[in-house]
């Protein structure tokens, strides 16, 4: 004969313990999905805030070693045949010649540009480039060469360039390089980046490579101080020309 203890004992759980049950095994659930996701979300901004901060150091590092290696060489004249163009530089866009790295490089010398193109979501940094073995100013397609995108998401940003004086003292800094027949003495590229691009961009200010010799007062370096190479039939038997 089973007592009213007995019963008791053997009666299982209650529908309350049953709900209650229930409702903190959901709890317990929805807190590890929230931790889950947060832990998914920040993992994901992290990575991607790593990538953008390589993308920024690669493209300053790049556009540093271009800027750096300007080569005094024409690409083309000037309006009116007054001379070559050297050097084109304003707020937003420049035009200038360099090598490039080996395993970009054909061999010889590029006219390269990097240009801040307005874009639905602000402003990109662009880059082209074109040998200059055959580059003609005035057949230049924008389709020829597609531009690379160095950074995106910019907000606003300014080219200056510097020259020295009459004295040989540096000027201030100018969004407007107007001497295209030299080039200048230093380059500084200055962005704003917007809140999404999750980085801040380092104020660049390049020194060109260049002989202290090869510096005019006049403002820049010009092609015509920059000597002409030895003569190869001198080479071999003569005396060297001088320089």
């Amino acid at each position: 004969m089973i007592t009213i203890g007995q019963r008791r004992s053997i009666s299982g759980f209650t529908l309350i313990e049953v709900l209650l049950a229930t409702l903190l095994l959901a709890v317990l659930l929805a807190a590890a999905f929230g931790g889950i996701r947060s832990a998914v979300k920040g993992m994901t901004a992290g990575e991607a805030l790593i990538d953008r901060t390589n993308r920024l150091r690669v493209a300053q590092e790049f556009i540093r070693h271009q800027v750096s290696r300007i080569l005094p060489l024409p690409f083309g004249e000037k309006k009116g045949g007054e001379g070559n163009l050297l050097f084109q530089g304003d707020r937003d866009f420049m035009r200038f010649v360099a090598p490039m790295p080996g395993y970009l490089s054909n061999g010889g010398a590029y006219v390269q540009t990097l240009e801040l193109a307005n874009t639905r979501n602000g402003k990109q940094l662009l880059f082209t480039h074109a040998m200059l073995n055959g580059f003609d100013l005035e057949k230049l397609n924008p389709s020829d060469s597609e531009p690379v995108i160095l950074m995106d998401q910019i907000d606003s940003g300014e080219f200056e360039y510097r020259a020295l004086d009459d004295q040989g003292e540096l000027e201030d800094w100018s969004d407007d390089w107007d001497e295209e027949g030299s080039t200048p003495v230093m380059v500084r590229i200055t962005l704003k980046m917007r809140p999404q691009a999750l980085v801040d961009w380092p104020d660049m200010e390049i020194p060109l490579v260049l002989g202290a010799g090869a510096a005019r007062q006049s403002g820049g370096v010009r092609f015509d101080d920059i000597p002409p190479p030895p003569n190869p039939a001198n080479q071999s038997g003569g005396t060297q020309p001088e320089r």
